[in-house]
């Protein structure tokens, strides 16, 4: 049998993806112990069942199941599996999406038991990433992270494993077998990606560059997904970014020219929402992506302060972002927090947040639908931004437009009188451009 020579066929023969509109039951894995999670399980059950509406599932039962004991072969105990079965049963669920990380083998048995199809937490971003990738390098991200994924699952995925081409030479012999042969073509294809991925690399480093001597501070808007990113650019800066009460509305970084008060232009940042348990294969395709991050000359953090596990939320994403090096390091960038959908606090909550956010300086309370709180927000990140300028008193002629019009665009003028032919300048200017300026 000759074996595929290109990915066509392979994904004719791949698992069939997920299909909208399915009926599923959702199960979250409650492991005891010393890792126990640090969510409880209502809470990872209402993730899991907000991450299966973003891509249009239904799910018509979920359960939290306690497990001590993880099972190499199901995960769970016999009796677990049963039980878990005859729930999709009775709600004619044609899916089981188990909120935490299944290896092939599990995967496999767990389907053969529930008569479903069983999908895993990392299976389950993967589509929604899937689905959501928008521009060439987020599609490019995603078939990378697929593929990762999807090379240690060949075994449960294909139906034709006992297919050997005949080898080479007068002998012959068993040859290559098609897992092999597929293998061999899905490191050749994330080999491919890789190298296109280092361009974009590259290229998004230029832009960095090309940035830094650019006299416009950039101020990145990072948190946990559907924590209200989207809503608060689109509030700062005037855009219309997809905002929905979605999780992972946002997957392509988006930039947008944005005033704060003494700071002429600034460059703001959407950026993917992160996750707990976020799959390596994902960080690990998207660093490029993050890597804006990291380059930001402040960040802001936004948090759902009123997501009952907010705390826990924003442990996740200080954790990437120490990953990143953004956080715990030496002259790492500085980052405020923005405590978003106040509007949905009670009275006491909000009182108790209030109470809470007024004991640090770092914290700015707001709701990006309403308004409230974003005048502030913003005052402080100038503030911030403007803090590394220092002040300067220049004169330079009055007909010299061209030496006024460089002051406006690359620092912060706050004052100019007139001065006989000249003219007195006050303006606030970076070490480096003042540096530039006494060049000229």
């Amino acid at each position: 049998m000759k074996p595929r020579t290109d990915l066509s066929s392979f994904a004719l023969e791949r698992e069939e993806g997920v299909s909208r509109g399915a009926r599923a039951l959702v199960v979250y894995p409650d492991r005891q112990g010393p890792r126990s999670a640090t969510r409880d399980a209502d809470s990872r059950l209402d993730e899991a069942t907000g991450l299966a509406a973003a891509i249009g599932i239904d799910v018509v039962d979920r359960v939290s199941v306690k497990v001590r004991d993880p099972r190499p072969s199901t995960l769970f105990g016999s009796g677990q599996v049963e039980t878990i079965a005859a729930r999709g049963r009775a709600a004619d669920a044609e899916l089981t999406i188990v909120d935490g990380k299944l290896t092939p083998v599990q995967q496999r048995n767990l389907e053969t038991e529930t008569k479903t199809k069983v999908i895993d937490r990392t299976g389950l971003i993967l589509e929604i990433f899937g689905e959501r990738a928008a521009s060439a390098e987020g599609r490019l991200q995603v078939e990378l992270a697929h593929l990762d994924y999807q090379a240690g699952r060949l075994v449960r995925s294909w139906t034709h494993l006992e297919r050997q081409r005949g080898g080479f030479g007068f002998l012959g012999g068993p040859g290559e077998t098609q897992i092999e042969a597929d293998r061999r073509l899905i490191r050749d294809r994330m080999a491919k990606l890789k190298r296109e991925l280092d361009q974009v690399v590259r290229t998004r480093g230029l832009h960095r560059d090309r940035r830094r001597r650019a006299p416009w501070p950039v101020v990145a808007l990072v948190g946990y997904t559907n924590a209200g990113k989207s809503t608060l650019f689109n509030r700062m800066t005037g855009a219309t970014v997809m905002a929905e009460d979605l999780l992972f509305a946002t997957l392509d970084p988006t930039m947008r020219e944005v005033s704060l008060p003494g700071v002429s232009k600034a460059i703001l940042s959407d950026t993917v929402g992160f996750v707990s348990d976020l799959p390596t294969q994902l960080v690990a395709a998207f660093r490029a992506t993050l890597e804006e991050v990291t380059s930001a000359d402040l960040i802001i953090h936004v948090r759902d302060i009123a997501h009952p596990d907010s705390e826990a939320q924003a442990a996740d994403v200080e954790s990437v972002l120490t990953d990143l090096g953004v956080l715990g390091t030496a002259g790492s960038t500085p980052m405020i927090e923005a405590w978003n959908k106040i509007d949905l606090l009670g009275y006491e909550a909000r009182e108790f947040v209030t109470n809470e956010a007024a004991r640090r300086d770092d914290v700015f309370m707001l709701s990006a639908v309403s308004g409230e709180g974003i005048g502030m927000l913003s005052t402080n990140a100038s503030s911030i931004l403007t803090a590394a300028r220092n002040p300067h008193t220049l004169l330079i002629p009055a007909n010299d437009g061209s030496t006024l019009a460089w002051l406006h665009s690359h620092g912060s003028v706050e004052s100019q009188t007139g001065e006989g032919d000249a003219l007195r300048v006050v303006v606030r200017l970076t070490a480096a451009d003042f540096a530039r300026y006494s060049a000229r």
